[in-house]
């Protein structure tokens, strides 16, 4: 089975990439209904090639899932000179108009249609492959049995299915209460999760207090006037209030399942989570699946599934997979991660690179030691009092370290050496780093950074490998453990 994970930005579609991911899907600017993710535009179709040249067997899919005003027709077209520079395996649609068009202009990318489409029955998926679909990307309501039922009957058809990411409450994400309550239609991408927002349930005058216990006692629900025996439940916690806000999918402990069903890729939902997650979530399932065909044991994959719990998300569900029953159960409240993400490394350094930052910080180290020397006795005393008492304006030059390397780095945290500090890559869980393993280093100065956030210019020096995509992650200093174990998929 394909992993197909979520790519929001060019760094993300790295990551998906080399955490393991077959195929990663994009969406183009205001033509996805992502719209407020990073999306790709402008020059980034550079960078997208040049991933696929350092990673040639993977692919890439293209989510133009908007339902198109005729506008937006308009602005496509005129844009599809632009859209032919990205290397494009598949687009994913849901909008038949576009069909003709991406048909004529992109002849050898594949068309996957969206799960907006609410494609469900082995009908649909016959009519769907008459008009040139490859693929389709199964309507969320859409059983195992049923999902099994489908590939028998339309065994040529790909099939695709969501296994992990957030659910709507809305049929197959078709909703309108973003639209009524501020302007912005999930249909056009600009989705605002209103049905995640955090409300109060009140009554009026002095009666408010008594309308919030009534809530934070689980009694509160909302019944249909038509269906007096279906009742959704109202609950308000501390920080929230459930009504409309459905669980997280999972399906990470049903794998053989997708499998026997007839899945053919697997789908992660997120191009507009953050790195780690995107990093985190593609590793697990990279390796349950790897352990599914047996390249690596049960037990060597449960250490990175195991972190999947880690990253901050609501509870899990199974969804319409196995019971519906499921599908309508409402989250109350989200879990925070116990790490953050500190930090992104790059390319390791040349030799000549890393040369010449030593460099820097030797003749600084010189200047100062001549320029200390040059002091009378009085001057190196207040010299001392200075650095003694800003410690921060004097940094250590970085002097060479023989087995060390130095790599490219971007902050996102502010990190210091009492910082609790793990190296995370597509192999390794973590592994902890500790303060005598590495230096910050301004490259411009060859100084040592005392500490480091987002926006310095920042190399790393250490004894550790970091090849390959590691991140940083920063022990949450704010988390608490509950002690609760995780519900893989309940």
């Amino acid at each position: 089975m394909e992993l197909l994970a979520p790519a929001g930005s060019a760094d993300k579609l790295y990551y998906c990439y080399a955490y393991g991911a077959d195929a990663a899907y994009i969406g183009l600017k205001n033509f996805s209904l992502r719209a407020k993710a990073d999306n790709f535009y402008e020059d980034e179709y550079r960078r997208v090639a040049e991933l696929r040249k350092k990673f040639p067997s993977k692919k890439l899919h293209c989510a133009l899932n908007i339902s198109f005003h005729n506008d937006e027709i308009d602005s496509f077209i005129s844009n599809i000179p632009y859209f032919k520079l990205y290397p494009i395996d598949a687009f994913i649609v849901q909008d038949l108009g576009i069909v003709p068009i991406l048909q004529k202009e992109f002849p050898d990318a594949q068309l996957h249609l969206s799960t907006q489409a609410s494609c469900m029955n082995r009908e649909a998926v016959r009519m769907y492959r008459s008009l040139g679909f490859s693929r389709v990307v199964m309507g969320r309501e859409a059983s195992l049995k049923e999902i099994a039922e489908i590939k028998d009957a339309v065994p040529e058809m790909e099939i695709e299915c969501f296994v992990h990411g957030a659910m709507c409450i809305a049929y197959s994400g078709r909703c309108l209460m973003s639209a009524y309550i501020n302007g912005r239609s999930g249909q056009s991408g600009f989705c605002s999760h209103t049905c995640r927002w955090d409300y109060d349930v009140l009554v009026g005058g002095e009666q408010r207090d008594t309308g919030r216990m009534l809530a934070q006692s689980g009694d509160l629900v909302l019944r249909e006037r038509k269906r007096p025996d279906e009742y959704f439940p109202v609950y308000e916690g501390e920080n929230f209030t459930a009504v409309l806000s459905s669980k997280d999918l999972c399906m990470i402990d049903h794998l053989a399942d997708l499998k026997k069903a007839g899945v053919d890729s697997l789908k992660i939902e997120g191009r507009m989570k953050s790195i780690y997650y995107v990093a985190l979530i593609t590793r697990a399932y990279r390796k349950a699946l790897d352990a599914l065909d047996g390249k690596i044991t049960d037990g060597q994959a449960r250490p990175f599934i195991d972190e999947l719990y880690k990253v901050s998300h609501r509870p899990f569900t199974t969804a319409f997979y196995y019971d519906r029953a499921k599908a309508d159960e409402t989250a109350s409240g989200a879990s925070e991660s116990p790490w953050d993400l500190a930090a992104e490394t790059g390319d390791i350094l040349s030799e000549q690179q890393k040369k010449e930052i030593l460099g820097r910080g030797e003749k600084l180290s010189m200047r100062r030691r001549a320029e200390y020397e040059g002091m009378v006795p009085e001057a190196r005393a207040a010299y001392d009092e200075r650095v003694r008492d800003n410690p921060g304006r004097y940094l250590t030059p970085c002097t060479e370290k023989e087995g060390w390397e130095m790599y490219a780095l971007t902050a996102l945290n502010m990190m210091d050496k009492d910082t609790e500090l793990e190296i995370v890559t597509p192999d390794t869980v973590s592994q902890r780093l500790d303060a005598d393993d590495y230096e910050l280093i301004n490259p411009a100065t060859g100084e040592i950074y005392s500490w480091c956030c987002n926006g310095h210019p920042c190399v790393i020096y250490t004894c550790m490998n970091l090849s390959g995509g590691a991140l940083l992650r920063s022990r949450n200093k704010n988390w608490k453990d509950d002690g609760a174990a995780p519900a893989p998929g309940a």
